[in-house]
Parts: structure tokens; C-alpha cells; sequence
């Protein structure tokens, strides 16, 4: 009812909101810290964080800002699902930043990853800017114990909580500072607290009302009483493809490589991809390949007036919701001088429909097309579904405990795809400007 009532919701969200999604959080009954503390065993993750998809709460966020009954988002979290899930990036607040994204400190560009940036604490990566008149390095948004949260994200933040009548906190311990403070300055305006946590929080007494619960099956319950649907999450990827071709010295074969890459650079890995097999369509003549090491590779000596088509399958790697895709390329080596260059967000709509409408991964579209004169190649740009999800609403069949978490080996390097040193294990408070 205080959803519905609202004019200014803001939502506050923490760790626990995806602990559903195999991403372990702290201090929660089996989160990293209490496990610790406690002398027990870690237990195994389920999949990459890459591959993490948006838990049922993220979705119904989704669904509360299309409705405009949601204003804005706050969150501790550097799991990047707040993003993939489709919230508005001018509508989210990542007060700690995302792993999954890199900034230009020059011109304030932003990139979005599909794979976890390599560094943390605000340092240079092996990147640089893709603005033509600038080409700075490159930097990760994560910050380290010591850094000051961003005025870019803390601004907003605040001015949003001024105005909120409700501050709805989901799984968050509340005790990070500063960010912990941000949801009581709506109080002074009139605003409410509204807390939803496994365990008690410091700010319990501020609050007009307390869930000790489980937020999947307590947002689960709201969207069901307000009448509205939580989506499905559609996840899409992008990967590249380059035809590259140079005439031998007499002339009479062409010398192609193809070339199957990331869109962030001949660098980055496409962390959903685990092999390719390449093979050609009704003809014998040519040997198939498969190609399990990145970069994808295959070089080749072809007669040159022989066309022929090439047929690749993508097998993707483990948490997709499908095993592969297939993409047909024919090949005559003319290659063209017009270029393509779609509005990628229609494409993504129309993949994102006919995957919900199917309930099926592996549909690709082609976003651009362009040529490049030396060496003579052309590139295309893919589109294709990679994971399709349905959440279910039914309060009875909600899991009692969904935590899936990931090699905890591996998390107490990397949690929320981050390393995580000692000195960011004992030290539970940030310095700030504020």
C-alpha cells in the first residue's frame, strides 16, 4: 500500500538482492564474512559472474520504473545486474561502482563490459577511450576502502532521497558509511523508511516498517497484490566477425582469415563464447575446423573465383541458456562498399520479443556492416540472444533458500567479480568528502 501511495520511491539495495543470483553477499547467515567468522567451509560457486543473471527483484524493479511508480535506484552493489536487468542508467546510482564497466577520466565516456574489468580502485586498464579526439586511458569504477564515493553518483543519490517519500532498502545491512546515511535524509522531508533484511539493521528503529525476509518472496508478494507482472530477462550479446582476404603473388588464390571477436577490441574475450566450429555449406572440398582458444582464428587459401558458404556455430559457454547459435556467411569475396548500421536499441526490442514470444535463446540479428580497405575486409556486428528467464510469482513455489553461491576460492579473490584485499576485508567504512 506504501508503494502504491507513493509519488517519490526510491529503492536502496544491497548484496542480498542477489544472493539469488549465485553472487554471495557479506554479512547475511552464508554470506563470505559470517562464513569466516564462523570457521566454515565456503561453498562452490554455481557459474562465472558474467554469466549472472538479474534475480526476480531486479526484474521487478524493471517493471516499477516502466510504470513510473519507481524514480530512482541507489545501490552498493558492483554486480552490474541493476544495468543488465534494464534499468535507465540516469535513473541508477552504483555508489561503489561496476565491475563491469569503465570510464574515461578525460571526457567522462562510460563503457559496459560483458566481461569483468581486470583491475579495481579506480586504476588504468589495458584500454583507451574510443572518442577520436580523445583516447585517454581508460579506467575501472570500482572503489577501493579508501576512495570517496564519486560525487557523479553520490549527488543524485542524495537529492533523490531529499525528495523521496519512501526509501525502500533491500537487502542491505545499512552499515557501510556514508551510503548507509543516504535513505535517512528522507526523513527530514516527510519521507519514510521501509527496510527489508534477513538480519537487524542500525537503522531498524528509523524505519516505518521492518521485513526480516527473504526480498525475492517479500517483492514477490507486492508485485502480486499490485496486480503486475515481473518480466522476463532477455540477455544480449555482441560479437564481431571479420573477413579478412589478400591475393597471393600469382594471383590466382585468395588468402582469407576469419576472425570471430569481442566488440570491445581484439583484446577482450567473449566470456560467452567457448568454441566455434566452422564448417561449408554443400561443399566437400574444404576441411571443417574447430576453434577452441581465443582469439578465434582460421586462416585459409581459396581458388579466387570459387564462392562458397561458410556455416559457424558458436558454442556457447556454461550459464547460457542455450548450447549455441548458428550463423550462415556466403563468400565470394566482392566485398561491398555500402555500409549497414542499424539503431541497435530496435534490434534489441525485436530479438528481446521474439525471444519472450518463443521462449527460445539463440536468435541473432546483424546490428552493422562495414568495410575496411587495408587489409580488404568486412565486419559485421551480431546481436544474439544468450539467455531467456521466466520468474515465477507463486509464493509457494519460491525457493527457502536460493543462495547458490560460486568457488568461494575464488570469491575471496573476486567477489562481484572484484578482487577483494585484506585491507578491504577488515575495514567495513569508506572515507568520504561528505
Amino acid at each position: 500500500m506504501m508503494i502504491q501511495k507513493s509519488k517519490h520511491l526510491v529503492v536502496f539495495t544491497g548484496a542480498g538482492i542477489s544472493t539469488s543470483c549465485g553472487i554471495p553477499d557479506f554479512r547475511g547467515p552464508k554470506g563470505i564474512w559470517t562464513l569466516q567468522r564462523e570457521g566454515k567451509a565456503l561453498p562452490e560457486a554455481s557459474l562465472p559472474f558474467h554469466h549472472a543473471a538479474p534475480s526476480m527483484t531486479h526484474m521487478a524493479l524493471v517493471e516499477l520504473e516502466k510504470a513510473g511508480i519507481l524514480k530512482f535506484i541507489i545501490s552498493q552493489n558492483i554486480d552490474g545486474l541493476h544495468l543488465r536487468s534494464g534499468i535507465p542508467r540516469e535513473k541508477l546510482a552504483e555508489l561503489h561502482g561496476n565491475s563491469f564497466m569503465e570510464t574515461c577520466p578525460s571526457c567522462g565516456a562510460e563503457y559496459l563490459r560483458d566481461f569483468e574489468v581486470e583491475t579495481i580502485g579506480l586504476k588504468d586498464t589495458s584500454r583507451r577511450c574510443s572518442d577520436a579526439n580523445c583516447g585517454a586511458k581508460l579506467r575501472d569504477t570500482v572503489l577501493d576502502w579508501e576512495d570517496a564515493l564519486p560525487p557523479k553518483e553520490m549527488n543524485p543519490a542524495e537529492r533523490h532521497c531529499k525528495m523521496a517519500d519512501i526509501v525502500l532498502c533491500l537487502g542491505t545491512s545499512l552499515q557501510i558509511t556514508p551510503a548507509c546515511n543516504l535513505p535517512l535524509k528522507a526523513l527530514r522531508g516527510g519521507g519514510k523508511i521501509v527496510i527489508v533484511n534477513l538480519q537487524k539493521t542500525p537503522k531498524d528503529k528509523k524505519a516505518s516498517l521492518v521485513i526480516h525476509g527473504r526480498v525475492d518472496k517479500v517483492i514477490s508478494g507486492v508485485m502480486e497484490i499490485l496486480k503486475m507482472q515481473i518480466p522476463p530477462f532477455v540477455r544480449i550479446d555482441l560479437f564481431q566477425i571479420i573477413l579478412s582476404q589478400a591475393l597471393s603473388l600469382d594471383k590466382k588464390f585468395v588468402n582469407w582469415t576469419l576472425r570471430i571477436l569481442s566488440v570491445h577490441g581484439q583484446k577482450a574475450t567473449l566470456p560467452f563464447i567457448k568454441s566455434v566450429e566452422v564448417s561449408f555449406l554443400d561443399n566437400q572440398d574444404f576441411k571443417s575446423a574447430t576453434l577452441e582458444s581465443q582469439p578465434f582464428l582460421l586462416k585459409r587459401r581459396t581458388v579466387k573465383e570459387k564462392s562458397f558458404e561458410l556455416v559457424l556455430r558458436l558454442n556457447f559457454s556454461e550459464g547460457c541458456g542455450s548450447s549455441h547459435v548458428e550463423v550462415n556467411i556466403p563468400v565470394d569475396f566482392k566485398v561491398s562498399a555500402d555500409s549497414l548500421n542499424l539503431d541497435k536499441e530496435v534490434v534489441f526490442r525485436r530479438l528481446r520479443d521474439e525471444a519472450v514470444q518463443d521462449f527460445f535463446c539463440g536468435k541473432n540479428a546483424v546490428i552493422e556492416r562495414k568495410s575496411i580497405p587495408f587489409p580488404k575486409s568486412e565486419v559485421t556486428v551480431y546481436a544474439t540472444v544468450t539467455n531467456v528467464i521466466r520468474y515465477t510469482q507463486d509464493l509457494k513455489t519460491l525457493a527457502i533458500d536460493s543462495l547458490s553461491n560460486g568457488n568461494m576460492k575464488r570469491q575471496l579473490a573476486s567477489v562481484n567479480g572484484s578482487a577483494i584485499s585484506r585491507k578491504r576485508s577488515r575495514r567495513p567504512k569508506r572515507k568520504s568528502r561528505y
